[in-house]
């Protein structure tokens, strides 16, 4: 009796049939239920005269991905892509076996491998869906060609300047002490870029293991206002925070992780703001997520250019409670069109690639992964010319009133 081997090179036990013995029955009927929980989808398919080839069974996988309501239908009213029906009609007529692979196109194209197989008065389908796979084989040669360009930049401007100065600016001291300025300015460059790609690579690493410990947002955002204390000065900046006492915003999630994301966003606050002006960091404990809720002015953004947009929704439920950071800055905002690739890696906004203002365009995919990790949300809302908003929505560890407690301690507001 023939033996069908699948594209994982397992074996299937023989056709059931009518001298089966009681022992082979319970085998196929075991295989059967096996075949409903494969992640692949499996069609048999059986053409009855000169007619059409229909389904005559397949599994769950199968059912959700083609939205096949029932056994019956016709092929070609399932699957319509010319070159899988071809070799179908192909092994019906001689056996032979087939693989291929087609993108489904549409809004939420698909890639599929798909495996052809003959048995007994049938033919075997099988589907896997390898879309994320290479989503992320394109990603990955992305990121290479992006980081390749990126560092190709600075040692290009280094390799000059080192010839220059090697050459006819050898005795010109005026100018070897501009280059030289120049230089140490590109290795910084590029020392922050390998920084940021070897963060993002770590983050990357564990971004599906489950986070552990906790933190106090109030204190990581005062932590790292401190931090940024020399800008702050040289700007003329006013960094004003208004968070519950510590002890109050407790969040699920490891405190360098979490400490990286608010610095990262204050330092884009800071860094995009204009001399004189003001960054606002407001923290609030045990609130929900809810990209709908009312917040800004939604129409005065659209109105000035600017919108209002979520990064990362959160995928828990609405009963989940959360610490929100927001921070704000007045610099020169961002226009509508601009927002939903703010945390693709490299991405920089046009008016900011050839200004004075520098940066690896790392740090909001840095916190977009972090925040993923963490089951949290991430938000952007600004303007030209309005400044910039990011909130950020992180698990709350649940906390228990004291004895005699009322209401929650009052929020304080410190200017820096």
């Amino acid at each position: 009796m023939p033996v069908l081997t699948l594209p994982w090179r397992r074996a299937a036990p023989p056709l059931q049939s009518e001298a089966a013995t009681p022992a082979e029955q319970n085998d196929v009927t075991l295989f059967a239920a096996a075949l409903q929980e494969l992640p692949d989808a499996v069609l048999l398919v059986r053409r009855e005269g000169t007619a059409l080839p229909k389904i005559v069974s397949t599994n769950a996988a199968a059912r959700g991905m083609l939205r096949i309501g029932s056994d019956g239908e016709q092929l070609v009213s399932v699957l319509r892509h010319p070159a899988l029906l071809a070799a179908v009609e192909d092994t019906l007529a001689t056996g032979k076996e087939n693989t291929l692979s087609y993108d489904t196109g549409g809004l939420r194209s698909q890639m599929l491998r798909v495996w052809v197989r003959s048995l007994p008065m049938a033919v075997l389908i099988v589907l896997r869906d390898e879309t994320e796979a290479r989503r992320v084989e394109r990603m990955r040669v992305d990121f290479l060609a992006n980081a390749s360009h990126e560092l190709r930049t600075p040692l290009a401007s280094l390799s000059g300047f080192i010839e220059t100065l090697q050459g006819h600016a050898k005795e010109d001291s005026e100018a070897r002490e501009r280059f030289l300025d120049i230089m140490a300015g590109q290795a910084k460059r590029m020392s922050r870029l390998i920084d940021d790609l070897l963060s993002l690579s770590r983050i990357e690493l564990n971004e599906h293991v489950p986070p552990s410990g906790t933190c106090d947002l109030s204190l990581i955002a005062r932590e790292a206002a401190d931090g940024l204390l020399p800008t702050i000065s040289t700007k003329g900046l006013r960094i004003e925070i208004s968070a519950p006492p510590p002890g109050e915003a407790i969040a699920v999630g490891e405190r360098d992780q979490i400490a990286q994301v608010v610095q990262n966003l204050l330092d884009n606050a800071v860094k995009y703001s204009l001399d004189g002006a003001s960054v606002s960091i407001t923290i609030e404990a045990d609130v929900a997520f809810d990209s709908n809720a009312p917040g800004p002015d939604r129409a005065s953004l659209r109105d000035s250019g600017g919108g209002h947009l979520t990064l990362l929704a959160a995928e828990r439920s609405y009963e989940t409670r959360y610490v929100a950071i927001r921070i704000a800055d007045s610099g020169r905002g961002i226009a509508r069109e601009h927002l939903p690739r703010l945390t693709e890696r490299f991405y920089r906004v046009a008016s900011q690639k050839t200004g004075e203002i520098s940066g690896t365009g790392l740090g909001l995919a840095i916190v977009k992964h972090i925040v993923n990790r963490h089951h949290g949300a991430l938000m952007v809302e600004s303007a030209p010319g309005a400044g910039t908003a990011f909130t950020v929505y992180l698990p709350s560890v649940a906390r228990t009133p004291a004895a005699g407690e009322v209401a929650p301690a009052s929020t304080v507001t410190k200017p820096l």
